[in-house]
């Protein structure tokens, strides 16, 4: 009797499950169509501006901007001092000039305004405009409203150029070596690319492949390191403009790794690039180099303390990304020097004469050491340090012998990084997360000053959202755009003082309202130590019916140099919003050892253990969310992640069998033992073991998810692109190979011709994604040989992974 039962139920549920997986070709699941209508090609038509950067004058606090919305483009000037924003144009009467020029119609709503920039005389903008048989420029002055058209301007920048401060000399990299310039001859070439009277200097002649002056080879192709081309050149100029300090690498002892592009034309190619991995002793050797432009001469400055140690130098804020001028004054400058283990880092000096750079400030932990850019005071006798020393981020004032003159910042909350420093007022001003006790997460980002001495902390964007914020060059205005999640963004104007002066513009979610779109929802719940709160977001199908009951999918990325959850607006991701359109409960969460903006003990958990330290907090947030909610079935839970999050989502089906039982794993660093060694090495700790020779070397292991193949239950579909050159592809073909070894049943997705981010290729990575979700999650999924209305495209811009 038990087994006539036994055979007829399961029957019965073979039967049922049958009739929900196969469909004829011509179905058409009512979830996979309103995953369809928010395709990115299709979302681009619903979304406009929710963030306001400003362009500011070059001798005033004003600013220009642009912004979107359902009514068109539209450009502002805004003068903070008399509190007025003005259209930059009369668009009907723009449209109408232009048409009149281009013999083109153009309206108000729809002018292709392109290359707007404001010109040296704070009045004039020019801007270019694509008609049906030319380009036409032209300049316009905002002040009399007259527009001008103008034959083709030159150029005012070229990205290869590095140039002094004094504007004599421009340096660049070129053929594996260093070239310098003047800067008349600088000119020229932007009037005339090809003229043939211009002059190059060669600075160095010895540049190799493998130790190259300018840009390193692993920023070339291979084709392009002899191609007479122009690089940028990696370096700082002294104030003065007369010196130039590099720091140069020489990878010659740096293993090759390879990747084979098989759908080449016309025959398959192999290409080659260094690619150092963990515990490995052939290291890249950094050297730095001081040129001496009056000479024309090249000095190696002694700085080595650590074996297989970085060097970094440190530079003054960019007012122009063609201008790059060390932190320092005319004969001396800072820099950073990083122990291989990361554990112990040295701010250093150097004065020009000297042989060698001294060490001023030295740090040392236990985990690794997180760094941020190094101020100086205008007066340069005085250094301001960001530093985690205590468990926390905060600032610390210095002078600049290394000495200690009070702490600036402290409390149980985290600084993010420095805006700017006012020298003359003795304030600084700084990003910072965790402090205010009303916001809902940790993770809101907020400005704030303080005096030097610790005195006057002054919140100055206030509000219970994540806030964005940019000041002038005199520090006496902000725009702060600020959002949560799940509110229309919306961008301020404040100021020095934190005083609301004017809303600039409100986020037009007009269109895309209508079409259905709901904001996610966010939460919190305990860590699997039932003590930390952990914060995460809930997406939900657009067409939400509570009385129904919805497979769950978490989408995951352990860091841990940043979690999987944003907590600022950020636009719908196919990842997590589109997604959970094809009929799921999409959620993503923080954990222990995620994100560095919380305390240096919750960022630092996984330490030593870098595979398995995110999964117990996500397996019981799940859990926690399926008690809370009747519409999410815990028996149907998979997970999803690209990258790290391709290796975790792999690992949670491997050390968690029965709770996960599919998974998407995309481009996943799963044997982090055969990824980049900085990044491995870093955040799960390398062993530096000196002999009775004094000689050091390297160890580690990691865990690995093949080590785990046997324990696989569930469904895994493994992506890749064929010639990955971040994750090597050799990640998910040693899983592969466990597996098989194991005579488990997967899935492998290999895409030609991409790499880690698939690029054009992601809108067919999704259905499959879709697809194997809907087969294995809930039952059923189209089958139709042809993907409808597929448009490749790489949506993966802008969205961090």
């Amino acid at each position: 009797m038990y087994m006539k039962t036994r055979i007829l139920v399961g029957a019965i549920l073979c039967c049922g499950l049958w009739q929900g997986t196969v469909l004829s070709a011509q179905d058409v699941l009512p979830e996979y169509t309103l995953a369809r209508r928010f395709a990115p090609a299709n979302a681009e038509q619903l979304l406009f501006s929710f963030t306001l950067v400003p362009n500011y004058f070059n001798n005033s606090c004003k600013f220009w901007y642009e912004y979107k919305t359902s009514a068109g483009r539209n450009w502002q000037v805004v003068d903070p001092e008399l509190g007025k924003k003005l259209p930059l144009f009369d668009l009907e009467e723009l449209a109408a000039e232009i048409t009149e020029i281009t013999k083109d119609p153009f309206v108000a709503e729809q002018l292709p305004v392109k290359n707007l920039k404001l010109s040296d005389d704070d009045r004039t903008f020019t801007f270019e405009i694509a008609a049906s048989v030319k380009t036409f420029y032209f300049s316009y002055d905002y002040i009399s409203r007259k527009l001008t058209a103008v034959p083709k301007a030159a150029s005012s920048r070229e990205r290869w150029a590095n140039i002094s401060p004094d504007k004599k000399r421009v340096i660049f990299a070129k053929d594996l070596n260093l070239y310098t310039m003047s800067y008349a001859d600088y000119e020229k070439l932007l009037e005339n690319p090809k003229d043939s009277t211009v002059a190059e200097t060669p600075l160095t002649t010895d540049g190799t492949e493998d130790f190259a002056f300018g840009m390193p080879r692993n920023r070339l192709n291979t084709d392009s390191l002899y191609d007479h081309k122009r690089k940028p050149a990696q370096g700082n100029w002294s104030p003065d403009g007369r010196y130039f300090a590099a720091v140069l690498t020489d990878q010659r002892a740096v293993q090759d790794l390879w990747v084979i592009n098989s759908v080449a034309k016309p025959r398959p190619t192999l290409e080659t690039y260094k690619y150092q991995l963990p515990g490995e002793a052939g290291s890249p050797v950094a050297h730095l180099f001081l040129f001496d432009l009056d000479s024309n001469s090249r000095k190696e400055i002694k700085a080595e303390r650590f074996k297989d140690q970085t060097l970094s130098l440190a530079a003054k804020p960019l007012k122009n990304r063609l201008e790059q001028v060390w932190l320092g004054d005319n004969t001396k400058f800072f820099l950073t020097r990083v122990s291989r283990d990361m554990k112990r880092t040295d701010i250093c000096s150097y004065t020009l004469g000297d042989d060698s750079v001294k060490a001023v400030i030295g740090e040392q932990l236990n985990t690794y050491i997180e760094t941020r850019p190094l101020s100086l005071t205008d007066n340069a006798k005085e250094l301001i340090l960001w530093s985690e020393r205590d468990g926390w981020a905060h600032l610390y004032l210095y002078d600049t012998d290394g000495n200690l003159k009070n702490r600036i910042t402290r409390g149980a909350w985290h600084v993010d990084r420095i805006t700017a420093v006012d020298s003359r007022a003795r304030v600084v001003y700084f990003v910072a997360n965790g402090r205010e006790k009303d916001d809902t997460t940790p993770y809101y980002e907020h400005l704030y000053r303080v005096n030097f001495d610790g005195s006057g902390l002054k919140l100055l964007t206030p509000g219970d959202y994540f806030h964005l914020a940019y000041m002038d060059r005199d520090n006496r205005f902000i725009v702060d755009n600020y959002s949560r999640v799940n509110t229309v963004p919306t961008t301020a104007l404040y100021d020095s003082k934190g005083n609301r002066l004017m809303t600039l513009e409100e986020s037009d979610f007009s269109q895309l309202l209508l079409a259905g779109y709901k904001f996610p929802e966010p939460f919190r719940v305990k860590a699997a130590d039932g003590v930390t709160d952990l914060y995460g977001l809930m997406y939900k199908p657009f067409d939400f019916d509570s009385t129904k009951v919805y497979p769950v999918i978490d989408y995951v990325y352990p860091g841990p140099q940043q979690e999987g959850t944003f907590f600022r607006y950020i636009p719908p991701s196919p990842r997590t919003d589109r997604l959970a359109q094809a009929g799921f409960i999409v959620v993503s969460v923080g954990h222990r050892g995620g994100h560095p903006s919380r305390s240096k003990w919750y960022h630092n958990y996984g330490y030593g253990n870098l595979r398995d330290y995110p999964l117990a907090d996500h397996k019981a947030a799940i859990e926690q969310l399926c008690d809370r909610h009747p519409f999410m079935d815990i028996n149907r839970v998979g997970i999803h992640g690209h990258s790290g999050g391709g290796f975790m989502s792999t690992a949670a089906m491997l050390l968690y069998p029965d709770f996960f039982k599919a998974a998407v794993s995309c481009a996943g660093n799963h044997d982090n033992k055969l990824y980049n060694r900085s990044w491995s090495e870093k955040h799960h700790g390398v062993k530096e073991i000196t002999d009775d020779n004094g000689d050091i070397s390297f160890y580690i292991r990691i865990p690995a998810n093949q080590d785990l193949a046997k324990n696989l239950k569930g469904h895994l579909l493994l992506i890749y692109g064929e010639i990955d050159n971040n994750v090597h592809p050799a990640n998910s073909v040693v899983v592969a190979d466990e597996l098989i070894k194991a005579g488990k049943r997967f899935d492998m997705l290999v895409i030609p011709n991409q790499r880690h981010h698939f690029e054009n290729y992601n809108e067919y990575f999704y259905w499959r994604m879709v697809d194997y979700f809907s087969e294995h999650l809930r039952g059923r999924r189209e089958t139709d040989a042809d993907i409808k209305d597929i448009k490749l495209g790489n949506w993966f811009q802008g969205y961090q992974e």
